[in-house]
């Protein structure tokens, strides 16, 4: 089955999850849309957030004939993952539960911390999911708004992340927890950072490993592995500014896996 996995996200952060599943799944085809455009979606009102959800879905399936969709955003997950999964035919994940499982395996005092945008943290998607998974759960939860900007913005590079993740994170370090879930796939690209914030006996997880091994098992499942021995050629699309979203795929990759494009989505789909 050659056809391509779809991965979407409010902007740069979905990188994160797709370099885990090219890891896991090296001859698999990626198309990525990113709404750079758009983003942040943290604060946006629901509709508005679902609305850009369905866009970014719709273009894939009409112009790429996508066999899996995979929510790589987590705000996104949080409010629309439920709608679209019941809506279409294919296969389609996100990111919060995977993270889940993934804290819960990994905590000792059972006391995890949780980390993410405004529209993420108030919907707690997360904490229902772990509470869901294991009773008995301390979850602490903290919005962190600065940090998607800032990871958009490129200036991760230098050294500013020490101010921002010190600023965004300090009601998080004195809770007690050992555990902190990346809530938002931007966060990965800033984890040391936050690890050396946190200090080494926070464990700090983020989703894309466990996303990525639930992808291959589903398609495994069903039968839609690509077979093909042909080097697939990745295609990544953004709606916003193409050469900043070179520059931090080309950081996070260590080279440009595919190439880039520019793509508008407005009025793509209407509900």
């Amino acid at each position: 089955m050659d056809q391509p996995i779809g991965v979407i996200d409010s902007g740069v952060g979905g990188l994160t999850v797709a370099k885990e599943i090219m890891r896991q799944l090296p001859k698999e085809k990626i198309i990525y849309v990113g709404d750079t455009k758009r983003c942040p979606y943290g604060p946006r009102k629901e509709e508005e957030v679902l609305q850009y959800t369905w866009e970014m879905a719709h273009y894939l399936l009409k112009h790429h004939h996508i066999k899996m969709l995979v929510i790589a955003c987590n705000t996104a997950t949080a409010i629309a993952l439920d709608e679209i999964k019941a809506t279409l035919d294919i296969p389609v994940i996100g990111v919060i539960q995977p993270g889940a499982r993934t804290a819960i395996k990994v905590t000792n005092n059972q006391h995890i911390g949780v980390i993410g945008t405004i529209n993420t943290i108030k919907s707690e998607a997360y904490k229902e999911a772990l509470l869901s998974l294991k009773a008995g759960l301390t979850v602490q939860s903290l919005a962190c708004p600065l940090l998607v900007p800032f990871v958009e913005s490129g200036t991760f590079l230098d050294q500013t992340a020490e101010a921002v993740v010190k600023d965004s994170l300090e009601p998080m370090k004195e809770t007690g927890i050992d555990t902190l879930i990346l809530g938002c796939t931007h966060y990965p690209i800033l984890k040391e950072p936050i690890q050396r914030f946190m200090g080494s006996d926070v464990s700090i997880i983020s989703s894309g490993d466990e996303t990525a091994r639930e992808a291959s098992t589903i398609l495994s499942y069903k039968g839609l592995l690509n077979t093909s021995k042909e080097t697939p050629v990745h295609t990544f699309y953004t709606t916003g500014q193409q050469q900043n979203f070179q520059n931090i795929a080309r950081d996070w990759f260590g080279y440009l896996p595919g190439k880039v494009e520019t793509v508008s989505l407005e009025h793509i789909y209407q509900q």
